[in-house]
Protein backbone atom coordinates (compact mmCIF):
# COMPACT_ATOMS: atom_id res chain seq x y z
CA UNK A 1 0.00 0.00 0.00
CA UNK A 2 1.27 3.31 -0.83
CA UNK A 3 0.40 5.97 1.83
CA UNK A 4 0.68 10.24 0.44
CA UNK A 5 1.68 12.35 3.56
CA UNK A 6 1.07 15.80 2.80
CA UNK A 7 0.23 19.18 4.32
CA UNK A 8 1.88 22.86 5.08
CA UNK A 9 5.37 23.34 5.54
CA UNK A 10 5.57 23.69 9.63
CA UNK A 11 2.81 21.07 10.47
CA UNK A 12 4.57 18.59 11.30
CA UNK A 13 5.06 15.74 8.70
CA UNK A 14 8.69 15.03 9.49
CA UNK A 15 7.74 14.21 12.89
CA UNK A 16 5.09 11.89 12.18
CA UNK A 17 7.57 10.23 9.70
CA UNK A 18 9.52 9.90 12.65
CA UNK A 19 7.00 7.85 14.29
CA UNK A 20 5.83 5.79 11.18
CA UNK A 21 9.32 4.33 10.25
CA UNK A 22 9.45 1.09 11.07
CA UNK A 23 9.68 -2.63 9.95
CA UNK A 24 6.64 -2.40 7.84
CA UNK A 25 6.71 0.78 6.90
CA UNK A 26 9.39 2.21 3.97
CA UNK A 27 9.12 6.06 4.46
CA UNK A 28 10.40 8.17 1.18
CA UNK A 29 11.69 12.18 2.17
CA UNK A 30 10.22 13.67 -1.06
CA UNK A 31 12.09 16.92 -0.18
CA UNK A 32 15.46 14.59 0.90
CA UNK A 33 14.75 13.77 -3.44
CA UNK A 34 14.40 17.18 -4.69
CA UNK A 35 17.53 17.71 -3.06
CA UNK A 36 19.17 14.67 -4.90
CA UNK A 37 17.52 15.64 -8.31
CA UNK A 38 19.35 19.27 -7.86
CA UNK A 39 22.76 18.40 -7.39
CA UNK A 40 25.55 19.85 -9.00
CA UNK A 41 25.42 18.76 -12.57
CA UNK A 42 21.92 17.17 -12.92
CA UNK A 43 19.60 17.90 -15.64
CA UNK A 44 16.91 19.28 -13.32
CA UNK A 45 19.49 22.09 -11.91
CA UNK A 46 20.36 22.69 -15.25
CA UNK A 47 17.33 23.41 -16.46
CA UNK A 48 16.62 25.43 -12.90
CA UNK A 49 19.38 27.96 -13.51
CA UNK A 50 18.14 28.61 -17.53
CA UNK A 51 14.89 29.53 -15.89
CA UNK A 52 16.41 31.64 -12.36
CA UNK A 53 19.41 32.38 -13.71
CA UNK A 54 23.37 31.65 -12.35
CA UNK A 55 22.65 33.35 -9.54
CA UNK A 56 20.88 30.56 -7.88
CA UNK A 57 24.53 29.05 -8.12
CA UNK A 58 27.16 28.84 -5.20
CA UNK A 59 30.62 29.65 -6.10
CA UNK A 60 31.21 25.81 -6.40
CA UNK A 61 28.18 25.45 -9.02
CA UNK A 62 26.26 23.79 -6.20
CA UNK A 63 22.39 25.10 -5.97
CA UNK A 64 22.19 28.26 -3.29
CA UNK A 65 18.90 26.68 -2.36
CA UNK A 66 18.08 30.30 -0.18
CA UNK A 67 18.19 32.27 -3.21
CA UNK A 68 16.16 29.65 -5.35
CA UNK A 69 13.81 30.21 -2.58
CA UNK A 70 13.60 33.50 -2.48
CA UNK A 71 12.88 33.82 -6.40
CA UNK A 72 10.56 30.67 -6.77
CA UNK A 73 8.26 32.09 -3.93
CA UNK A 74 7.89 35.61 -4.74
CA UNK A 75 5.02 35.10 -6.55
CA UNK A 76 2.42 31.76 -8.22
CA UNK A 77 4.03 32.23 -11.60
CA UNK A 78 7.67 31.83 -10.56
CA UNK A 79 6.78 28.59 -8.02
CA UNK A 80 4.82 27.37 -10.62
CA UNK A 81 7.58 27.58 -12.70
CA UNK A 82 9.81 25.59 -9.90
CA UNK A 83 7.51 22.83 -10.14
CA UNK A 84 6.93 22.34 -13.82
CA UNK A 85 10.72 21.85 -13.25
CA UNK A 86 11.04 19.63 -10.83
CA UNK A 87 8.47 17.95 -10.22
CA UNK A 88 8.95 15.60 -13.55
CA UNK A 89 12.02 14.32 -11.56
CA UNK A 90 10.78 14.05 -8.25
CA UNK A 91 8.62 11.93 -9.82
CA UNK A 92 10.81 9.44 -11.52
CA UNK A 93 12.91 9.47 -8.59
CA UNK A 94 9.74 8.39 -6.31
CA UNK A 95 9.04 5.44 -8.64
CA UNK A 96 12.55 4.21 -8.53
CA UNK A 97 12.27 3.79 -4.63
CA UNK A 98 8.37 2.37 -4.44
CA UNK A 99 10.19 -0.39 -6.97
CA UNK A 100 13.17 -0.60 -4.63
CA UNK A 101 10.96 -0.56 -1.00
CA UNK A 102 10.69 -4.05 0.52
CA UNK A 103 7.92 -3.32 3.14
CA UNK A 104 4.28 -3.85 2.95
CA UNK A 105 3.42 -0.37 3.25
CA UNK A 106 5.04 3.09 1.42
CA UNK A 107 4.58 6.19 2.96
CA UNK A 108 5.11 9.21 0.33
CA UNK A 109 5.96 12.20 2.52
CA UNK A 110 5.25 14.99 0.15
CA UNK A 111 4.63 18.70 0.30
CA UNK A 112 3.62 18.73 -2.84
CA UNK A 113 1.61 15.04 -3.39
CA UNK A 114 -1.36 17.14 -5.49
CA UNK A 115 0.73 19.76 -7.06
CA UNK A 116 3.05 17.17 -8.38
CA UNK A 117 0.72 14.55 -9.45
CA UNK A 118 2.20 11.90 -6.73
CA UNK A 119 -0.76 11.79 -5.17
CA UNK A 120 -1.50 9.67 -8.65
CA UNK A 121 0.60 6.87 -7.28
CA UNK A 122 -0.75 6.26 -4.23
CA UNK A 123 -3.76 4.28 -2.52
CA UNK A 124 -4.61 6.71 0.53
CA UNK A 125 -3.35 9.92 1.14
CA UNK A 126 -2.81 11.49 4.62
CA UNK A 127 -2.67 15.63 5.51
CA UNK A 128 -0.95 16.53 8.32
CA UNK A 129 -2.38 19.73 9.53
CA UNK A 130 -1.65 22.67 12.08
CA UNK A 131 -2.64 26.49 13.17
CA UNK A 132 -1.03 28.63 11.06
CA UNK A 133 0.41 30.74 14.39
CA UNK A 134 1.64 27.04 15.32
CA UNK A 135 3.46 26.36 11.63
CA UNK A 136 4.92 29.96 11.60
CA UNK A 137 6.82 29.63 14.98
CA UNK A 138 7.30 26.27 14.09
CA UNK A 139 8.85 27.41 10.35
CA UNK A 140 10.82 30.58 11.89
CA UNK A 141 12.26 27.99 14.37
CA UNK A 142 13.66 25.24 12.19
CA UNK A 143 15.00 26.92 9.11
CA UNK A 144 16.50 29.96 10.72
CA UNK A 145 13.73 32.93 8.85
CA UNK A 146 12.41 35.81 9.22
CA UNK A 147 8.49 36.36 10.35
CA UNK A 148 8.06 37.89 6.52
CA UNK A 149 10.01 34.55 5.17
CA UNK A 150 7.90 32.04 7.27
CA UNK A 151 4.96 33.84 5.29
CA UNK A 152 6.51 34.03 1.67
CA UNK A 153 6.59 29.98 2.09
CA UNK A 154 3.09 29.42 3.52
CA UNK A 155 1.68 32.05 1.20
CA UNK A 156 2.87 29.87 -2.01
CA UNK A 157 1.02 26.71 -0.38
CA UNK A 158 -2.47 25.92 -0.92
CA UNK A 159 -4.57 26.48 2.32
CA UNK A 160 -5.38 24.44 5.03
CA UNK A 161 -8.88 23.39 3.32
CA UNK A 162 -7.16 21.79 0.65
CA UNK A 163 -5.51 19.57 2.37
CA UNK A 164 -8.70 18.79 4.63
CA UNK A 165 -10.90 18.48 1.87
CA UNK A 166 -8.47 16.12 -0.62
CA UNK A 167 -6.93 13.66 1.30
CA UNK A 168 -7.98 10.55 3.02
CA UNK A 169 -7.42 11.08 6.27
CA UNK A 170 -6.43 13.91 8.51
CA UNK A 171 -3.97 14.07 11.67
CA UNK A 172 -3.89 17.11 13.83
CA UNK A 173 -1.13 18.50 15.44
CA UNK A 174 -1.60 21.46 17.19
CA UNK A 175 -0.40 19.10 20.84
CA UNK A 176 2.54 17.89 22.50
CA UNK A 177 4.38 14.67 20.91
CA UNK A 178 2.51 12.30 23.01
CA UNK A 179 -1.02 13.78 21.68
CA UNK A 180 0.88 13.40 17.80
CA UNK A 181 1.46 9.64 18.89
CA UNK A 182 -2.48 9.05 19.48
CA UNK A 183 -2.43 10.59 16.59
CA UNK A 184 -0.69 8.33 15.01
CA UNK A 185 -1.53 5.52 16.02
CA UNK A 186 -5.18 6.04 15.54
CA UNK A 187 -3.83 6.09 11.56
CA UNK A 188 -1.99 3.23 11.57
CA UNK A 189 -5.39 1.33 12.98
CA UNK A 190 -7.84 2.79 10.29
CA UNK A 191 -5.05 1.71 7.38
CA UNK A 192 -5.03 -1.91 9.01
CA UNK A 193 -0.90 -1.59 9.88
CA UNK A 194 -0.43 -3.69 12.71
Amino acid sequence: MIIGLTGQTGAGKSEVCKLLNNDKITVINCDLLARKITEKGSEALNELVLAFGKQILCKDKTLDRKKLASLAFKDKQSTQLLNKITHPHIINEIKKQIINANTEYTILDAPTLFESGADKLCDKTVAVIADENIRINRIIKRDNLSREDALLRLSAQKGQSFFVNNCDYIIKNDGDLSALKNEVQSLLKNLGVN
